[in-house]
């Protein structure tokens, strides 16, 4: 059977993946962000970098539901807290994962796409309320990755802490003063860092945050990308690379399950946001009528159809990513296919036990949102998904088809984890890798 013949006619048949859909990038800039990724020089408190929480042993996340940003140790379900340095609470929303972001076809980031190309923003990105960009990046993972950076909870730290976080607490980002310059100009006197960057940006000019930013997103871009997967094998014309049970998979997918209504393209992504359902945990980020309420995109666009929407995510790597959504409900692709298939049943009988977390006694009830009648009502109600009857069987093959999508090349990276960086500060070193069957 052709490959046309085996998917259904409803959607597109994706197009192969090719090097056009990602930019021709700087290697001296890709390496120069590799060390910036795993060096904590960045953080207020010099002790968390950006692979803490987007380790690629950890499918470029941490494996939790919800991190512990600051104050904590280790790496992913081994991470722990530090005595006298308890976290404020956990980071609100699951490190997402870090697969294909370089691609083009990305024009927002974060969950709720408070980063985004806006030609009415200032350098064609909008930023969120206080963070606009001093100078213009070359895309919307550039000027991502210069906001972690700012957040107590994350990286910068509590007030009175260090330099940085007193600025973030008192707004002061710009300018000479504020908490961005601040940390390029620590970069600036290590001049190991110095000299790499004299190879990418000159020797007279002044290291500047947009310049941090673009080498990170240059490294991300380089070491993520995930296009070598069985199914683009398959749509490139070899049909022996998925087995018969992806291959059913993937029928379902394209046709009666409806996934590709939302999970469409070449990185199975809409790049829109849509609300389906997904029982509250965690602190919330306090931005509906209840405390702990994440009403996601409303809070950025003020549209209230936009209300408890989330971005869609691509769906490359998946099996390596979990838990899964934008709170990391679920942590196996059994149980997040299961909520689609009936959304407000999963939300009203929500086993906590899906969830992965830390144990941290000490900060509030994470599951209290689920007894805020209220609030799971209007959750209920902004629920756009159809329920829908799968079999086991069928489940399994979607199963196999979503695991089709896994890159081996990811497995294994590029460039390898540095041993050490210009800094001088420890690097976070991997543990055991957790099992990717996921199912």
């Amino acid at each position: 059977m052709s490959l046309q013949a085996s998917l259904s006619l409803a959607y597109d048949i994706p197009k192969p993946v090719t090097h056009s859909d990602f930019p021709t990038l700087n290697i001296n800039s890709v390496l120069l962000g590799r060390d910036l990724f795993y060096d904590p020089v960045l953080s207020g408190n010099r002790n968390i970098s950006c692979a803490t929480c987007h380790h690629p042993a950890l499918g470029t996340s941490d494996g939790m539901s919800l991190s512990i940003g600051e104050g904590g140790r280790h790496l992913g379900p081994a991470r722990e807290v530090i005595n006298g340095q308890e976290p404020h609470t956990r980071i609100p929303r699951n490190a997402p994962a870090l697969y294909n972001l370089g691609a083009f076809e990305y024009v927002t980031m974060f969950h709720d796409g408070r980063v985004e190309l806006d030609a009415q923003a200032r350098f064609g990105i909008r930023m969120p309320e206080g963070r606009r960009l001093e100078r213009p990046v070359p895309n919307v993972l550039a000027a991502q990755a210069i906001l972690p950076i700012l957040s107590p909870d994350e990286m910068a730290g509590q007030e009175g802490e260090n330099p940085v976080a007193d600025a973030v607490a008192a707004e002061r980002i710009h300018g000479l003063n504020g908490a961005w310059q601040m940390l390029a100009a620590r970069v600036e006197t290590i001049r190991a860092y110095r000299t790499r960057f004299d190879w990418v940006i000159g020797a007279d000019e002044p290291i500047h945050i947009t310049h941090i930013g673009r080498a990170l997103a240059d490294y991300i871009a380089f070491e993520f990308r995930a296009t070598q997967s069985p199914f683009d094998a398959y749509i490139g014309g070899d049909h022996t690379a998925l087995s018969a049970a992806a291959r059913r998979g993937m029928d379902l997918f394209y046709g009666e399950a409806d996934c590709a209504a939302c999970h469409s393209g070449p990185l199975q992504t809409d790049h829109g946001f849509h609300a389906i359902g997904v029982p509250p945990l965690g602190p919330g980020k306090a931005n509906g009528t209840a405390p702990h309420a994440d009403t996601g995109r409303f809070a950025v666009s003020g549209i209230e159809k936009d209300a408890y929407c989330f971005r869609t995510p691509t769906l490359r790597n998946v099996a390596l990513t979990a838990p899964y959504s934008h709170n990391g409900a679920y942590r196996s692709l059994r149980a997040m296919i299961a909520q689609h298939l009936d959304p407000i049943g999963a939300l009203t009988g929500y086993d906590p036990a899906q969830a992965q977390l830390h144990d941290l006694p000490a900060l509030p009830d994470d599951f209290a949102p689920q007894r805020d009648q209220e609030e799971m009502i209007r959750i209920a109600a902004a629920s756009e998904i159809t329920p829908r009857v799968l079999t086991q069987n069928q489940m399994d093959d979607l199963i196999a088809f979503l695991e089709s999508l896994t890159d081996p090349n990811s497995e294994r990276l590029q460039l390898g984890l540095p041993t050490h960086v210009p800094s001088g500060l420890p690097v976070d070193a991997p543990g055991t890798r957790r099992s990717t069957a996921n199912r």
